[in-house]
């Protein structure tokens, strides 16, 4: 088994059910951050594989879409946008605690992102689309607090794309496959893990011990407060 399949089951065992209401705008705000590193890698893949029919229809179901509208004060009834502007309007609907922070953590896991070579992160969308974030989004849902508009846009998100990756055997999982990830992509879902625990520490209360853990977890993106010194 790839080692990033070890970052993927320790990130599903975090502790998402005791996340509180605020927590959860604080783990949208962290994957705000992973959406555009998403997005920026689709487009690599778009771009190394410019003939590819598959990947054209990923970019279509995932960039300038309106397959998650409408949704109120987020997006209009038939309004196109990409995946991370949807999540870049609901955070803006109220505020999130401690967002400087988010800020300065997002800002370093996309600096970290953006130094693996195109091939990984092209590559890294086949373990996305084919069942990772399934996965993941499944275990963000145990969540047991969604209220205020923010929490319930991003619910909806979530909800969403487990069905574009898992629609009868022709979603967005099927037009990706063919990349076939390798441990290339581990440094990107090991930077998302630390990118979520750092944003959100009550996450790592019952997760599996450092020991437990894979060896790219010790690559880790700094704090925040370290970040801005």
């Amino acid at each position: 088994m790839p080692k990033y399949d070890n970052v993927i089951t320790t990130i599903c065992a975090l502790s998402w059910d005791r996340l509180s209401n605020d927590e959860v705008l604080q783990v949208a705000k962290a994957y705000y951050y992973f959406s555009i590193q998403f997005r920026e890698n689709l487009e690599i893949a778009c771009q190394l594989r410019p003939g590819d029919s598959k990947l054209a229809a990923l970019r279509l179901g995932e960039c300038n879409t309106d397959n998650l509208s409408p949704w109120p004060n987020v997006a209009l009834a038939g309004e196109k946008l990409d995946h991370d502007e949807f999540m870049r309007r609901l955070l803006a609907l109220q505020p999130v605690p401690d967002e400087e922070s988010l800020e300065a953590l997002g800002a370093n896991y996309l600096s970290q992102v953006r130094a693996v070579d195109d091939h990984a992160r092209a590559c890294s969308i086949a373990s996305y689309e084919d069942g990772g974030l399934s996965l993941v989004f499944s275990s963000m849902l145990r969540a047991p607090h969604w209220q205020g508009e923010g929490q319930r846009a991003f619910r909806h998100f979530l909800e969403q794309h487990i069905l574009f990756d898992s629609e009868d055997g022709a979603g967005h999982g099927s037009l990706s496959r063919h990349l076939v990830p390798d441990d290339a992509i581990l440094p990107l879902w090991s930077a998302f893990a630390t990118l979520l625990v750092l944003a959100v520490p009550c996450l790592a209360q019952s997760a599996a011990s450092p020991a437990a853990q894979p060896e790219a977890w010790s690559s880790s993106i700094r704090p925040a407060a370290a970040v801005s010194a």
